[in-house]
C-alpha cells in the first residue's frame, strides 16, 4: 500500500530535479524499495534537455514520469501528476528543493494523529541556512494594502512560525495534502497559471472544515532557483489576486482590489519613467493590462 506520493513538477530545471531525486532516494531508500513511497515527476513541456536527462538518469526506472504536452503552469501540471498518485497522502515539492532528512515520516505520523488536518506545510531553508517564510494569512483587503504598499517595512505578514501551529495557508513549495481531500476539491484551481494557487487551495480546503497546519519539525533546503523571473512573478501575482477576489469575494471587494492594484502599478510606471527604470516601466505597464 502506497502511503505517500511525492510529486515534483519540472520546467527547464532538469539538473535541479535530478539533485532533488538524488536526495530523496538517499533519505527514503527503504520506503521507496518497499513501495510505501512513490515519486511522480512531471515535465511541463520544457522544450530543453529535461526529458532526455531525466530518462537517462539512474532514477528513471524507479519513478513515474509524466510528459505534459504543453506548459500548463503550476496548478495544472501538478494536477496531472496527482492523477497518477496512489498514496493516501500527496506531497508537492518544488524542483529546486533538496531533502535533508527523513522529515516526511514525521509529517505522515502527524497526519495520522490529526485527522482534522488536510494540509501540512514544512520549513524551507535557503542557501544561507535561513528560514524562508513558508506560511501566510489570507489576502484580506487590509492585509493586501499592507502587502502592496508597506511590505518592505512591515514584518510578519508572510511569516515563519516558531512552532507547529494552524495557519491560513502554506507554501506550495512544500505542501502535504490528503489525497481524498485533494480529489474532492478537484485539486489546484486550473485558472491560476502560477502563484497564489497554494493560498487558494488552502482557502477552499478550510471552507470544508479542515485545518491547515505549519509543521516545524520537517524542512527542505530551498535553492530558490526556479524557472520564473521577477517580472513574470509580479504579473502572475496580480492575476492571481484578482482571480481569488473574483471567485471568493463580493463584487465590491473585487473592484476595490482592482483599483488598488491599478494604483500601485500606475505609481510604479510613473516612478519608472522618472528614474528611467525600464524594468519598473515595462513590468508594471503589463500589470496594468491584467
Amino acid at each position: 500500500m502506497v502511503v505517500l506520493s511525492i510529486i515534483i513538477l519540472n520546467y527547464k530545471t532538469p539538473r535541479l530535479t535530478l539533485r532533488l531525486l538524488e536526495s530523496l532516494f538517499k533519505h527514503y531508500e527503504k520506503e521507496l524499495e518497499e513501495k510505501k513511497f512513490e515519486i511522480i515527476t512531471a515535465d511541463n513541456a520544457s522544450g530543453d534537455d529535461s526529458v532526455n536527462l531525466i530518462k537517462e538518469s539512474k532514477y528513471y526506472k524507479n519513478i513515474k514520469f509524466v510528459e505534459n504536452e504543453k506548459n500548463f503552469g503550476f496548478g495544472v501540471g501538478n494536477n496531472k501528476a496527482a492523477q497518477k498518485a496512489k498514496g493516501d497522502l500527496l506531497v508537492f515539492i518544488n524542483s529546486d528543493t533538496v531533502a535533508q532528512d527523513k522529515g516526511f515520516l514525521k509529517m505522515i505520523e502527524f497526519m495520522k494523529e490529526n485527522k482534522d488536518v488536510a494540509v501540512l506545510g514544512g520549513r524551507l531553508i535557503d542557501d544561507k541556512g535561513q528560514d524562508r517564510a513558508p506560511a501566510g494569512k489570507f489576502y484580506t483587503i487590509p492585509y493586501l494594502i499592507v502587502t502592496l504598499f508597506f511590505s518592505r517595512v512591515v514584518q510578519g505578514l508572510r511569516f515563519i512560525p516558531n512552532k507547529t501551529k494552524s495557519v491560513d495557508w502554506v507554501s506550495g513549495a512544500y505542501m502535504m495534502v490528503r489525497n481524498k481531500v485533494f480529489d474532492e476539491i478537484k485539486g489546484f484551481d486550473e485558472n491560476i497559471f502560477m502563484y497564489l494557487e497554494d493560498m487558494e487551495i488552502c482557502y477552499r480546503i478550510k471552507k470544508l472544515g479542515y485545518r491547515v497546519v505549519f509543521f516545524s519539525d520537517s524542512s527542505l533546503y530551498h535553492l530558490e532557483q526556479g524557472s520564473s523571473n521577477r517580472s513574470f512573478a509580479i504579473i502572475n501575482i496580480y492575476k492571481g489576486i484578482l482571480f481569488f477576489y473574483k471567485k471568493h469575494k463580493s463584487p465590491f471587494s473585487y473592484y476595490l482590489v482592482k483599483l488598488l492594484l491599478i494604483f500601485k502599478a500606475g505609481l510604479l510606471v510613473l516612478i519608472g519613467k522618472i528614474l528611467n527604470n525600464k524594468y519598473l516601466t515595462d513590468t508594471y505597464s503589463k500589470a496594468l493590462k491584467v
